[in-house]
């Protein structure tokens, strides 16, 4: 690689490990924004502040258990009605604004059980009050005034807040389209997937009772041509338009699905025509296991520790061990930011997945630099040195990060809820790891090839 190469890779490497940084923590960067904004009446853009994640160990919340009542349902349909509430209990729990809304399904000697876990939860009986209730599955009709308030919305769409208040009976828009009818979960046999004949593009098939029939049957004759809304907790699931009266208690949704939205709509709906109460069997309110005042000590030890790391790094390994602790510098801010653009919740178990990766980041490193003296204790060339460190150490480096990272996928795929955070942690610290120490600390490295400092030999033994 030419050095005009190289130069352009450390700048976009540079470049990115800045805006990692501001991602990571923007208060400075705002501040000075701030600062030039007001001096020269600029108009600098923020930078966006999005915060971590905690999990319940670091900022504390409630956890609910619930048992569901499955006597009405069929042993084989346990789990697919089981899935069907966490969904519904998922989407209750995300109204609250949870920050780690964790719902999993739990079985044991024949019970089933949900587990809630709602980090940083303000107001959790509310929460237990909304989360109770059995989902509920109903068909809507449109209102007289339907067509009336699609056009105000349509009206209101790209308008300012200031100009939607000008336009008369703008308000009409903040209706709902849709009323009630008879129709509900209690008269749906059964949701399922199906594919259309000549297209084969996914559908969702829907069946009635006697009783549900003879009501669907009144409602499609009267709306034909028209939309049928199909809602379950309140939110809207689909809207499909009734293409002709339908008698035999046999209908179907389609939409363009794909094969995962489906399946997705169809266990939405059967959760809410399944007759699956949930009854509260244990509520814990849960104290954040670190303290403000703890974690902020934990943090400084973690940082001391870190920055031991790189002086043992650049005293023990001279300019390698520099361009060593930047590489691992850039790796903790990318990961940071990675941190909060996926975003991933951060409990204790997922911050010492990362603590074990940057460890495994140092090893990479250390490999690399021994098998470079080693070339270059033999009297080669400092590229040739390099260029061989790092191909003989490439194997030891990949094989212990592909096997840590294998381990990972087990845990992540087996584990529970702080097994997962743990595991998903230690996989993109691994993956970022090896990025940062084969191509960034590469690329440093290739920088002083061909210059007076590669025949100062004490600097790079």
């Amino acid at each position: 690689m030419s050095k005009k190469k190289i130069f352009i890779t450390l700048g976009i490497i540079i470049l990115l490990a800045f805006l990692a940084v501001n991602l990571s923590y923007s208060g400075y960067f705002n501040l000075g924004v701030d600062f030039l904004n007001k001096k020269f009446s600029l108009n600098f853009p923020h930078f966006p502040e999005i915060p971590f994640k905690l999990g319940l160990d670091l900022q504390g919340g409630t956890r609910l258990v619930y048992e569901a009542d499955l006597l009405n349902i069929e042993k084989k349909d346990y789990d697919f009605a089981m899935q069907g509430l966490r969904d519904v209990i998922e989407r209750r729990v995300n109204l609250f604004g949870v920050q780690e809304p964790m719902v999993q399904t739990q079985e044991a000697g024949g019970v089933h059980r949900l587990a809630v876990e709602l980090a940083g939860i303000k107001d959790p009986a509310e929460a237990i009050r909304e989360i109770g209730k059995t989902p509920f599955l109903e068909f809507r009709e449109p209102k007289e005034n339907f067509e009336e308030i699609l056009k105000k919305r349509q009206e209101l769409v790209g308008k300012t807040e200031e100009e939607i208040t000008q336009i008369e009976n703008w308000q009409l828009a903040l209706e709902e389209p849709f009323q009630s009818t008879s129709l509900n979960g209690r008269y749906l046999k059964k949701t399922e997937i199906g594919f259309h004949p000549t297209t084969n593009e996914p559908l969702v098939l829907l069946q009635f009772n006697d009783e549900g029939a003879k009501i669907f049957k009144e409602l499609t004759a009267k709306w034909t041509g028209r939309p049928l809304a199909i809602y379950v907790d309140g939110i809207l699931m689909s809207a499909p338009k009734v293409e002709e009266e339908i008698s035999g208690g046999k209908a179907q949704i389609s939409g363009r699905f794909t094969i995962e939205e489906a399946k997705e709509l169809a266990r939405n709906l059967n959760a809410g025509a399944l007759p699956v109460p949930i009854k509260l069997i244990s509520q814990k309110t849960i104290e954040p296991i670190l303290g403000r005042i703890s974690l902020e000590q934990s943090l400084k030890a973690g940082i001391f520790g870190f920055v031991s790391i790189l002086i043992f790094m650049i005293l023990f390994y001279r300019i390698p061990g520099i361009f060593a602790s930047i590489s691992l510098l850039i790796y903790v801010v990318f990961l940071l930011a990675l941190f909060k653009l996926i975003p991933v919740t951060l409990t204790l178990a997922g911050i010492a997945g990362f603590l074990l990766s940057m460890g495994m980041a140092v090893d990479a490193n250390i490999l690399i630099f021994s098998r470079m003296r080693e070339e270059l204790g033999e009297k080669k060339g400092y590229l040739i040195s390099l260029e061989e460190g790092f191909r003989r150490a490439w194997p030891s480096i990949r094989d212990g990060n592909f096997t840590t990272i294998l381990v990972g996928l087990i845990l992540f795929g087996f584990g529970t809820s702080f097994v997962k955070g743990f595991a998903f942690t230690l996989i993109i610290g691994n993956l970022v790891g090896m990025f940062a120490a084969i191509f960034i600390t590469n690329n440093f490295l290739r920088c002083f090839a061909g210059t007076r400092l590669e025949n100062w030999k004490w600097l790079w033994k």
